[in-house]
């Protein structure tokens, strides 16, 4: 605690410390008045409020917790062989008694009931396997979709989400046109495109040379992002001993399209070389072959295709029916007039397509009959001959006439359509020839 003087004290006190007190108190008094008119001042001229301070209570409502929902599971299977519905249901962990009692009973679910093996099915379950809903793909790429709604299974139909996609693949020969196909990974549908569309020119069977070369574009259609079939060539190469071939797909309209060469020619001749899409040539055309039943020399003027008893046979260009019935040697024939100079004819037949008929127009590619062992025949195979005028040709070798060219009315718009292509084929023609360098 700091000591205080008393008065008694003060009036002994020397002069010359009264004089120091005096003059300290008098230093001090101007401070002394700045600290009183601060303190003078209102509150307003500062223009500060005072603070009132509340205390309530403010209630808080429960902590909410998000809700989830539950978990499914996404599962695939394909059909088997021999698959029940309850089979399928238990590889797809679905343990569901009303759903197995749906797809066994409901009229409406009788497709599922009838997928070919293969079919990819998804369903959606619950953790504990319950099923959610199922879908499938159906005819013409329709999509299946059964789901529970409000506790009750329903089936809808949807329709197909088609999706084109170019694919591109190049080969080479080495030792026939399927096993380059294969290696090269081309659907067996494109493959037999490709036979098709250069068959006219060249001979698959005998033209063939190890180291032949082929690039094509074809389209892939998918639906829902899974693969559906394979579509159409667009465009195509084929380098046959050295000799470039080209056919460019140009659709004229929604119904009409062919294939032409990049000049506008049609890639069909008027016939096909080949009336049977897998065979080999037994015996070729000849003006002096040993017949193995007559035991005698012989003219050949037709060439043998050899294949497995009833296998397809073709008509190989448009016509009309003359003969249908069975001839001599030849057995059960067919006999087609083609434009009043050609006639093809189509012997050793197991039996002909039904309804052929004498007077019948028939399309080039149509099936007219199949492969046999009628007449004079030592095992199946069908005799094909090619008469101009009457007179046999070797239907291997003879000029095929041409198909009609693109009409004029659409060759401003094929054009830019084939010079795309050719780029496109060019560009894959010399990347593989670099690779292969």
């Amino acid at each position: 605690m700091l000591t205080q003087n008393t008065p008694s004290q003060e009036s002994k006190m020397p002069e010359s410390k009264k004089k120091l007190r005096w003059f300290v108190a008098l230093s001090t008094l101007p401070l002394l008045g700045v600290v009183t008119a601060f303190g003078l001042v209102p509150q307003s001229d500062f223009d500060l409020t005072s603070a009132n301070v509340a205390i309530e209570e403010i209630s808080l409502s429960p902590a909410t917790v998000d809700e989830t929902p539950a978990a499914s599971y996404w599962r695939n299977e394909r059909v088997q062989r021999g698959d029940t519905v309850d089979e399928l249901l238990r590889r797809l962990s679905i343990e569901d008694a009303s759903a197995s009692d749906y797809l066994r009973k409901a009229s409406e679910a009788s497709s599922f009931r009838k997928l070919p093996v293969g079919t990819e099915i998804q369903a959606e379950t619950t953790a504990s396997g319950g099923l959610i809903a199922l879908r499938y793909l159906g005819n013409n790429g329709t999509q299946i979709l059964i789901e529970k709604q409000d506790g009750i299974f329903k089936t809808n139909i949807l329709p197909a989400q088609l999706e084109k996609r170019l694919f591109v693949r190049t080969g080479e020969i080495k030792t026939n046109l399927y096993a380059a196909t294969d290696e090269a990974g081309m659907p067996e549908a494109a493959a037999n495109q490709l036979n098709e569309l250069f068959s006219g020119d060249i001979d698959f069977h005998h033209d063939l040379r190890k180291g032949d070369k082929f690039t094509v574009v074809y389209e892939m259609t998918y639906n829902n992002g899974a693969m559906l079939r394979a579509g159409r060539i667009q465009a195509a190469e084929f380098i046959n001993q050295g000799r470039v071939y080209r056919a460019v797909y140009f659709q004229k309209d929604e119904q009409h399209g062919d294939y032409y060469t990049p000049e506008g020619k049609s890639v069909h001749k008027a016939f096909l070389r080949s009336p049977i899409e897998f065979s080999r040539v037994s015996s070729r055309f000849s003006l002096s072959r040993y017949h193995p039943i007559l035991n005698k020399w012989r003219s050949h003027k037709g060439t043998d295709f050899a294949a497995p008893m009833g296998s397809k046979v073709r008509v190989t260009a448009d016509g009309t029916v003359t003969v249908v019935g069975k001839q001599g040697g030849y057995g059960n024939v067919i006999m087609v007039n083609h434009q009043g100079r050609y006639t093809t004819v189509y012997g050793h037949l197991s039996r002909f397509a039904k309804a052929l008929h004498k007077g019948q127009h028939v399309a080039q590619g149509e099936v007219i009959g199949y492969v046999g062992m009628t007449g004079l025949t030592t095992g199946p195979h069908l005799h094909y001959e090619f008469r101009m005028y009457g007179q046999q040709r070797d239907p291997l070798r003879v000029a095929l006439p041409d198909a009609k060219p693109i009409d004029s009315a659409y060759l401003a718009a094929f054009q830019p359509v084939a010079d795309d292509f050719v780029a496109r084929l060019n560009l894959l023609r010399n990347t593989n020839l670099a690779k292969l360098d």
